[in-house]
């Protein structure tokens, strides 16, 4: 059972996963805190839905709202920490901490132009092959525990191209500045692309830190979970209280 005080925490997956991707994550955490896992438009549930960071700014938002707990605080990775950070913009009100897992790296200027180029080759190639080759490398490198619930809720390849092409050309570490809560920067040891501009982006507000995880890769919350979970709780329980 949560504690009163607990604070409530909103989890945002990454590319082209769901809500699923947090399975270890809730599990370990809904005996501390009151914690959901959303679908961003476009992924999972809502994969009829179109994507844009307005509309996934307003689903971490319902989120949010759903625990009954006030402000919270919001876990998001890669695609899902952009999203945060563009929440955290339009709606201070609702957040009392932030973490950026793997989304502490600037999407603009010449780091932007593989990735435009992956967003676009993506779109040529069948959903269902790339649904092959992602179970196929999830089953190799994770176990049924850490991955089963991403792989039983697919993939959302189709809305990948507009979902990059938004977020590349519109984040830097200035968008920090728009943060008013805490911010844990949470990378893979390993992650040495988007952990790149994590100096950069703690630089950028004034209550900020970097923890990593050691030998974690991108899929920090896969490689280790336990490691991923402990330091989001730990942060969490170090937040501010907020009307």
């Amino acid at each position: 059972m949560a504690a009163a005080d607990a604070p409530p925490i909103v989890l945002v997956h990454g590319t082209r996963f769901s809500a699923g991707q947090w399975s270890p994550q809730l599990a370990a955490l809904q005996q501390d805190f009151p914690v959901t896992a959303v679908d961003l438009p476009g992924h999972g549930s809502r994969s009829a839905q179109p994507w844009s960071l307005g509309a996934a700014s307003e689903v971490i938002a319902a989120a949010v709202g759903s625990l009954g707990r006030g402000p919270a605080l919001v876990v998001g990775h890669s695609l899902g920490g952009y999203a945060a950070l563009e929440f955290a913009r339009c709606r201070p009100e609702l957040l009392r901490g932030l973490v950026l897992a793997g989304a502490s790296a600037s999407t603009t200027g010449a780091w932007a132009l593989p990735y435009r180029w992956a967003a676009g080759l993506v779109g040529r190639v069948p959903a269902d092959r790339l649904a092959r080759w992602n179970d196929r490398l999830l089953r190799r490198l994770y176990p049924p525990e850490v991955v089963g619930a991403t792989i039983r809720a697919g993939y959302a390849f189709h809305t990948l191209p507009a979902a990059w092409g938004e977020v590349l050309g519109r984040f830097e570490a200035s968008a920090m500045r728009h943060v008013d809560a805490p911010v844990l920067i949470l990378n893979g040891e390993k992650d040495t692309v988007f952990r790149s501009g994590e100096r950069e982006f703690a630089r950028a507000h004034p209550d900020a830190r970097i923890e990593l995880v050691p030998r974690a890769r991108h899929l920090a919350n896969f490689d280790d979970p336990e490691a991923f979970t402990d330091a989001v709780r730990r942060f969490a329980l170090q937040l501010p209280v907020r009307g």
